[in-house]
């Protein structure tokens, strides 16, 4: 079944020229089916490219997906035309009412601030309550993951010398959990951060469950029990060129910039790198959309009437 998103949304075309199956609202309400509701909160800059990603990856399961995109309010973005959300985006307060079966939310490049400086946390905050009432499940991304952690667990992101970036090997630490169908016991996994979490940290909190982790670079995967989010610290939605984009910005600022490691070929920056993330990417959020899909109401406005 395909993802349903406006026709005129950039990523319509460029999912359908890929090959994913998209259909736009109008055919989606000829079709007597109850799709699955899920919001994407972006809070990335590049919000065109996010939305496709997200897009891309949810649109491979083969259930419906309503797909809105929402932004905050208390934000202005300065990086996508303003016609462009308009058009496309709602912002928390038109739809804090409804009911929806998941909640995406990304990263955001302000690993360098504290929580409380960020110009939007008193609304982000609200919208963190709000996945407890009006949401069947959450997955947070990146910043987005170790926001939601420290509003619900009061865990720190600890600020790092260095870059982490390239791809990672990651340990399978759970394969019996419904989220980690499929995979491998070794994952390669693209990382793009200048912050973690830490183990020893979460491990006090009996609610939080580890399903994938690094040698290198430490947790990646957490599910958390209590609240019915994953935390996702890293980007398998990520699309091929993605890290190399991101590192030609850095290296235009600084030529001494990191490079993304195990990502291109013999460390090769002009060759094309090799997508080693993309089965167990649509692996992981195949699984979400279809643990929702298995425990969801029927009826969305029973989703969390308790």
């Amino acid at each position: 079944m395909p993802i349903r998103i406006p026709r005129d949304l950039p990523a319509f075309q460029i999912l359908q020229d890929e090959g994913v199956t998209v259909i736009s609202e109008r055919a989606a309400n000829r079709q007597d089916i109850r799709p699955l509701k899920i919001v994407l909160l972006n809070l990335m800059p590049m919000k065109i490219e996010t939305e496709t990603h997200f897009a891309r990856i949810i649109g491979a399961t083969p259930l419906q997906i309503d797909l809105t995109l929402m932004n905050m309010s208390t934000h202005t973005s300065k990086n996508t035309p303003s016609l462009h959300m308009k058009s496309f985006y709602k912002n928390f307060s038109m739809i804090s009412e409804d009911k929806f079966d998941g909640l995406l939310i990304t990263g955001a490049p302000i690993e360098h601030l504290e929580y409380e400086q960020v110009d939007y946390w008193e609304e982000l905050k609200e919208i963190f309550d709000w996945t407890q009432t009006n949401i069947h499940s959450t997955m947070a991304v990146c910043w987005g993951a170790m926001a939601m952690m420290y509003f619900f667990h009061q865990i720190p992101k600890y600020s790092l010398q260095k870059k982490v970036f390239g791809c990672y090997n990651h340990n399978n630490i759970k394969p019996e959990s419904r989220y980690m169908r499929g995979f491998n016991d070794i994952a390669s996994v693209p990382v793009s951060r200048w912050s973690e979490v830490r183990h020893s940290d979460f491990r006090k909190h009996d609610s939080l469950e580890v399903l994938l982790s690094s040698d290198e670079v430490g947790p990646c995967l957490i599910e958390d029990h209590q609240y019915s989010c994953l935390y996702m610290f890293n980007h398998l939605e990520y699309d091929t060129l993605t890290l190399s984009k991101e590192y030609r910005r850095d290296k235009a600022l600084d030529a001494e910039a990191v490079k993304p490691i195990h990502y291109f070929p013999d460390n090769n920056a002009s060759m094309h790198p090799v997508n080693s993330w993309r089965s167990h990417g649509q692996l992981l959020y195949g699984n979400w959309i279809n643990e929702i899909y298995q425990t969801t109401p029927y009826n969305i406005r029973e989703i969390k009437n308790n």
